[in-house]
């Protein structure tokens, strides 16, 4: 099963699937995130899709058909179902960042109107339709312990540091807060497994549609455009079994924490980096932005500073990076920057911080970092591609007013210790200042 039916899920998990040796013994039930407008486009298409591979020298085309059913959101009884039967192996899980509905800590944000509501439900009735993905989940798990439906494998594929960890936490604070039972069941037969996740998959466009409906020649209202380049790296077990991805190129692993570092910090980094900073000097793309020698001068200095800070050989980060290069000039890809700046609250903590303060405990101060943040702090400001983020209540009015008050402010909010931190603050004041050329 997968929770989060969208482009990237469909270019990734189900790519790997459709490319396992065996195929022909799976299929993915997925469920929308929220609405019902795309599962019922793949419905009406017997959830067969088009996937559009654009590389850097040629296109490639092809029909995915291992997303076997496709669910609204709002269909709760199928769901409860689903996660119930034993046939069910593994639920994969791609709600972002923001869809965990993390509090300051890592742990569930009870204080989240949506998460209060749907505790309620749950202790109520723990089989009560719920909104918010982790509930769902825990709603989903109770149903398979009613049911003895065995073991299962929780597989979390957001671009989170350690997503399992996440996961796990925060699905176990939903079922402690509603049914302390379900926590030791949880213990003894969910396994989650924790992933890094790596496809370029940009929003699709009227244009991709007729292309898909040119390179196939049938009509397909969802197709997904997506770079050839894929990594599916995973650690742990999925008890239940589950398709042989090995065979499209994913990577089992006892711990995922190196290539992890090096693509959130390298290839996430770089593009939070752009998203603000290319999109206030009027960029729209990821293509645009790198093509802009101040963008790609900035982005390899943040390399520089980010590189030394990861836990493997000089050669192979520098290839990362010359292929990286490579991957966000693609002007095929058309991957937006307003896409990528969304919920930078989420992002940036898991992106950049962690260099800043490496940089911070060596004692450096380093502009490639604190530039990416000041370039934030722009956007927050009104500058270049327009707020959308889970925290913009709180956070943009931070960042109103004299930018020196605006960077403490919004620091502060975003990890109380580098809004205590002079040099830091100051820093990103100037940087902002110097991007947006507004007065201090």
């Amino acid at each position: 099963m997968h929770l989060g039916l969208g482009n990237f899920f469909r270019a990734h998990q189900a790519w790997y699937t459709e490319h396992a040796f065996d195929a022909d013994d799976w299929g993915y039930a997925a469920f929308a995130g929220r609405g019902a407008d795309l599962a019922g486009r793949l419905a009406a298409q017997d959830s067969l899709y088009t996937l559009l591979q654009r590389g850097p020298q040629r296109d490639s085309a092809e029909i995915i058909a291992s997303v076997s059913e496709v669910h609204p959101g709002a269909d709760h009884a199928g769901w409860l179902a689903l996660v119930a039967s034993p046939r069910v192996a593994a639920i994969t899980v791609t709600v972002t960042e923001a869809g965990w509905c993390r509090g300051p800590d890592g742990g569930l944000d009870v204080s989240r109107p949506d998460v209060a509501a749907d505790l309620a439900r749950l202790r109520d009735d723990i089989s009560a339709s719920v909104a918010t993905a982790p509930a769902r989940l825990v709603a989903g798990l109770a149903a398979r312990r009613a049911a003895d439906g065995g073991p299962l494998a929780l597989v979390p594929c957001d671009n989170v540091a350690g997503n399992g960890a996440l996961a796990g936490r925060v699905v176990t604070d939903v079922a402690r807060l509603v049914d302390r039972a379900l926590v030791e069941w949880i213990e003894q037969s969910v396994s989650v497994v924790t992933t890094v996740v790596d496809r370029i998959t940009p929003r699709t466009g009227s244009a991709d549609i007729e292309a898909a409906a040119r390179a196939t020649g049938r009509s397909d209202e969802a197709p997904v455009v997506t770079e050839s380049f894929s990594e599916w790296v995973l650690a742990g077990e999925l008890p239940a079994g589950r398709p042989r991805w090995e065979d499209a190129g994913a990577i089992f692993t006892d711990d995922v924490t190196g290539y992890e570092h090096r693509k959130l910090w390298l290839l996430n980094g770089a593009h939070s980096l752009l998203a603000y900073a290319g999109s206030a000097l009027g960029h729209r793309t990821v293509a645009e932005a790198i093509g802009d020698d101040r963008c790609r001068g900035w982005v390899q200095q943040w390399w520089a500073t980010a590189g030394p800070h990861l836990d493997q050989p000089t050669g192979e980060i520098a290839t990362y990076q010359d292929a990286l290069v490579e991957r966000f000039a693609n002007t095929k890809m058309h991957d937006e920057l307003a896409r990528i700046a969304e919920d930078g609250s989420q992002k940036l903590p898991i992106r950049v911080l962690p260099v800043l303060r490496a940089e911070r405990a060596d004692g450096r101060l380093p502009a490639a970092a604190t530039r990416i943040i000041a370039a934030w702090l722009c956007h927050l400001r009104g500058l270049g591609t327009p707020v959308h983020d889970v925290r913009a209540d709180e956070l943009v009015p931070l960042a109103a007013g004299p930018v020196a008050d605006a960077a403490r402010q919004v620091l502060d909010a975003l990890d109380p210790e580098l809004g205590a931190d002079t040099a830091v603050v100051a820093a990103v004041a100037e940087q902002c200042h110097e991007l947006a050329g507004t007065q201090k």
